[in-house]
Formats: C-alpha cells, sequence, structure tokens
C-alpha cells in the first residue's frame, strides 16, 4: 500500500518540479534577451557624452594630420593641460597648437591607424599606430592616447609610447671626449 501512494506522490511532485523548472528557464531566457536586446541598441551601448567625446577626439587627431589648426579651440579647451610635454606639462590652448604645429612640422607626412578606441563620459583612450618621415627618416610608433573630456573638450591629455619607438626618435649620444693623456693622477 505504501509503494502504491508512493508511485502514485512521485510523479506528481516530479511534474510539478518540472512545471517549476520549465517557468524558471522561461523567465531566465526572457531577462537574457531583454539583456542582449538592450545592450545590442543603435548606440552600441555607448552614452551620447561618450560618442561626442570620441568624435572631438577622432577630430583632433584629424586636423593634427592635415596641419589644419584653425578649428583646435573647438575641440581644446583654452586652459587645456597636455601632460604629454617633451620639459613637461604645457598648459593653454594657445601653448598646445604651437607644440602640435612643432611636431606636425618635424613629421608633415605623419599618417596614424588607430588600433582601439574605449570611451565613457569623461574619457577617451586611443591606441594607435602612427608612421612618417622625420628628420629624413622613416619612424613608426605605437603609443596609447588618453584625453580627459569637460563640455565637448579635450581638458587634459596623456600620451605613453613604446620605449623602442621613442628612443628610435631620439638622436644618437655623442661620441665621449677622448682622455686626456697629460692628465695626472
Amino acid at each position: 500500500m505504501v509503494l502504491v501512494n508512493l508511485k502514485f506522490f512521485l510523479p506528481f511532485r516530479l511534474n510539478q518540479k518540472n512545471i517549476k523548472m520549465k517557468k524558471l528557464s522561461i523567465l531566465l531566457i526572457v531577462v537574457a534577451c531583454g539583456v542582449f536586446i538592450s545592450c545590442n541598441d543603435e548606440s552600441g551601448g555607448m552614452s551620447a557624452t561618450a560618442k561626442k567625446n570620441m568624435e572631438v577626439n577622432e577630430a583632433i587627431t584629424k586636423a593634427y594630420e592635415s596641419g589644419d589648426f584653425s578649428k583646435m579651440g573647438d575641440y581644446i579647451a583654452a586652459d587645456a593641460i597636455d601632460h604629454a610635454g617633451e620639459q613637461g606639462d604645457i598648459v593653454g590652448l594657445e601653448n598646445i597648437v604651437a607644440e602640435m604645429k612643432k611636431w606636425q612640422e618635424m613629421m608633415p607626412d605623419m599618417k596614424g591607424t588607430t588600433v582601439k578606441t574605449m570611451a565613457d563620459d569623461e574619457y577617451v583612450i586611443t591606441w594607435s599606430k602612427s608612421s612618417g618621415t622625420m628628420n629624413g627618416k622613416q619612424m613608426e610608433m605605437t603609443g596609447v592616447d588618453i584625453a580627459k573630456f569637460k563640455d565637448g573638450k579635450a581638458v587634459e591629455h596623456w600620451m605613453y609610447m613604446d620605449p623602442k619607438d621613442m628612443m628610435n626618435m631620439m638622436p644618437p649620444p655623442d661620441a665621449p671626449a677622448p682622455a686626456d693623456s697629460t692628465a695626472t693622477n
């Protein structure tokens, strides 16, 4: 008698469990689809501010490559700081543009290729490869630029370059002076 009751009771419990599992599975599928659909909208999951920052960052790069610095005030804040100066920080739009012009004159045929760009509402990070001629020597550089944005303009900039590429840009060291054979010890 106990076996009969168990046989009757056991399938009923399994059916109840199966129904709950099916409901849970359907609920999980609906939630997962909602998450995937919301992450795959036209904006690519990026805010309008982040997209704008990327566009401004790209405009700065294109202006630099073309040598047209006339609109830099539209992209870079008047009190911006470039932490990538040869002698330290470069402060102010005019000084930053002057430094950009100097580099553009040293390498007028420079062309860059963006490997990867990432952005949020405050920063744009660009990994890029550049090539051009500097002092008659063909150069290739790989670097990462980090630009901080506020109100649609770049306010700070950092540049990190592959050390090997930096060394290739530097002039060779001066030869050591010959030892003075007349010196006494």
